[in-house]
């Protein structure tokens, strides 16, 4: 993860927009447990790019780590909501997007939790922890069978 994160840091110093570089930096921050660096480099992915739904999930999270309850609550529900409209067939242009269902479950599980309010808190962060590692792996899981298939990774 140190690796990961001095290439995004270099990354960012030479084109903060380019493809979600700020949104990764900030998760690799937020999986280091640097909660208040993830929280303001997430903050500058928004502000780039308002619709970006993985930017909103993780600045809600790193919210909710640092103290910041209500406003993480509120942060997660526009994320997961957002992230609920757009993830489906032909998302970031796969035209199978989440054909299993996985990343539709989790997204239910987060949403679900979130309405409980915070004394669901530590339930709250681990079910959407778990939903970024099925969106990842998802993601991958795409990557790879466009590259086995020798099509386009995006069209």
């Amino acid at each position: 993860m140190d690796k990961a994160v001095a290439a995004l840091e270099a990354v960012v110093i030479q084109d903060p927009t380019y493809k979600n570089s700020l949104t990764y930096l900030g998760r690799a921050y937020y999986r280091k447990g640097r909660y208040q660096d993830a929280f303001a480099i997430l903050q500058r992915a928004l502000a780039l790019n308002n619709e970006d739904e993985i930017a909103w999930i993780a600045l809600g999270l790193a919210q909710l780590r640092l103290g910041q309850d209500q406003k993480g609550l509120e942060t997660l529900k526009g994320g997961v909501t957002l992230a609920s409209k757009v993830m489906v067939e032909g998302y970031n242009n796969h035209m199978y997007w989440d054909n299993k269902g996985s990343v539709r479950a989790s997204l239910r599980r987060s949403a679900f939790l979130l309405t409980k309010g915070l004394e669901e808190k530590k339930n709250i962060i681990q079910t959407t922890d778990r939903l970024l590692a099925v969106i990842d792996d998802e993601e991958n899981f795409q990557k790879n069978s466009a590259i086995q298939h020798n099509k386009p990774l995006y069209e």
